[in-house]
């Protein structure tokens, strides 16, 4: 006879959107079960994603840096990667941090349950775990269950030679020759990461454009690096064929934007081609849950589901699929299902790619805007005008926002250069606060600093710079 558990609030998934709405919903007085597949608690984003990717993407930039110093007059030899010491590097960062989300579920009193989730009923979970199967009644549910990396048809998922974000970030050996599938935000990170520690990198995206959805102006510094530091980048290109060989590696099949094939042989290939949200694992057919035709599960502006007492976040919900995103619903599912006034009504989302040089936007982008036949003025600021990127060897940066013609109030900003995810904060409390191009132009900003190419592009378009000569209407 299995065990029986009722929780006021019980939360399905620990990741960042998870723990941040069990957390709230505890601190709101509610009584909370939070359950996850994984034995520690944070999800994809910090055991097998945000946080080690980016702990990797450190070590990478300072030897870029360094290497980088050779032209300012001081020269390093070349480095010695010791691979275990990068990896526990890794690891002990994440394991800190693991510590750190336990401690806190144990300092509200929140009861976690290692197993798989699934739905009986409107009302109830299974959980199946190590200790035997749990059922678990509930007044209110919030599904923060995540999704899954995409792998492309007729790749052999199980071969140690196939990576994923997820085993690429195990750090189990770095591949002579690597070809990534796929030109995005995770693909790209990854790459410079394999480039660094020695890899001979190349990447294949389907689409025309690397990093589809983000401005291709504001891409291209990134590419420029990108050439230079990878083997090749094909564009309009798909993997048609990938086939073990018997020695070793994979024999790939790749057909270009004019439709001729050719085959390659590389060590790995590392798939990154997008993620699927985990709607299949829940068995959602025991419930009311409406779920679109790519897998979603439907939330109103309150996250809540079809069904009154269930909701949903995060990844499972949709796009963007992004950690900040997450934590934001899952506070606002907690806030609710605890009987308080909340809605999601966030007016941009950032998103950021960790590249370097780094890329960051909100709100609405240039690309969209022209898409979508929405009017809009801008503001440009090259970072070769500023002393602080002239400093950070970042001359190629770029700052860019979008006002409406009308209210001059912000509708987008994007940013490529270092700490380009650090800056578009700024823009993000701009669109939500209404600002205007007056009102960022006129606030003093210290000097010198990249932060203050923000208000270089509001004087850019204001016609105030000072740092840029623009040429009036008509002069020649």
């Amino acid at each position: 006879m299995s065990k029986k558990l009722h929780g006021e609030i019980v939360v399905i998934g620990a990741g960042p959107g998870g723990y941040a709405a069990a957390f709230r919903a505890a601190d709101l007085g509610k009584n909370v079960i939070l359950i996850d597949r994984d034995a520690e608690l944070g999800g994809v984003c910090l055991n097998r994603g945000c946080i080690p990717s980016k702990a990797l993407l450190h070590i990478t930039k300072v030897m870029d840096e360094a290497a980088s110093l050779s032209k300012m007059g001081v020269t390093y030899g070349s480095p010695k990667i010791d691979i275990d010491a990068v990896r526990a590097y890794k690891e002990k960062i994440v394991s800190q941090l693991n510590r750190g989300i336990t401690q806190l579920a144990k300092a509200r009193k929140v009861q976690t349950l290692n197993g798989t989730a699934t739905f009986l009923s409107n009302s109830e979970l299974l959980v199946a775990g190590s200790d035997g199967n749990i059922n678990v009644e509930f007044d209110k549910c919030i599904i923060a269950a995540g999704s899954t990396a995409t792998m492309l048809p007729g790749v052999p998922e199980n071969h140690p030679s196939v990576l994923t974000s997820r085993t690429a970030l195990e750090l189990v050996s770095i591949p002579e020759t690597l070809l990534v599938v796929g030109g995005g935000v995770i693909g790209l990170e990854l790459g410079q990461v394999y480039s660094s520690l020695g890899s001979k990198v190349s990447v294949v995206e389907f689409l025309p454009n690397l990093i589809p959805g983000a401005d291709p102006d504001i891409v291209k510094p990134l590419q420029r690096k990108l050439n230079k530091q990878f083997e090749n980048i094909m564009l309009s290109s798909k993997v048609d064929t990938v086939t073990p060989l018997d020695e070793s590696g994979l024999s790939v099949s790749i057909i270009d934007k004019n439709g001729e094939k050719t085959e390659k042989t590389f060590d790995q290939i590392l798939i990154s081609v997008g993620r699927r949200p985990n709607t299949d694992l829940l068995n959602l057919d025991q419930t009311d849950v409406k779920v679109d035709g790519n897998g979603f599960i439907d939330v109103d502006v309150y996250q809540r589901t079809s069904v009154k007492n269930i909701f949903a976040i995060g990844d499972i919900v949709g796009n963007p699929m992004l950690a900040h995103k997450a934590t934001h619903e899952g506070k606002v599912a907690a806030e609710v299902a605890s009987g308080h006034p909340a809605a999601m009504d966030a007016r941009a989302i950032p998103s950021v790619v960790y590249t370097d040089p780094e890329i960051a936007w909100a709100g609405l982008s240039e690309s969209e805007a022209k898409e979508k036949g929405i009017s809009y003025e801008k503001g440009e600021f090259p970072w070769a005008a500023s002393g602080k990127a002239m400093i950070l060897n970042a001359a190629q940066g770029k700052t860019k926002i979008l006002f409406h013609p009308e209210s001059k109030q912000v509708l987008g900003a994007a940013i490529v250069g270092p700490s380009a995810g650090d800056l578009i904060s700024e823009a993000v409390l701009a669109i939500e606060m209404g600002a205007d191009a007056e009102d960022i132009a006129l606030t003093v900003h210290p000097h010198p600093t990249l932060g203050e190419t923000f208000a270089a592009a509001s004087e850019v378009y204001s016609g105030t710079i000072t740092d840029l000569y623009i040429p009036k209407k008509g002069e020649k």
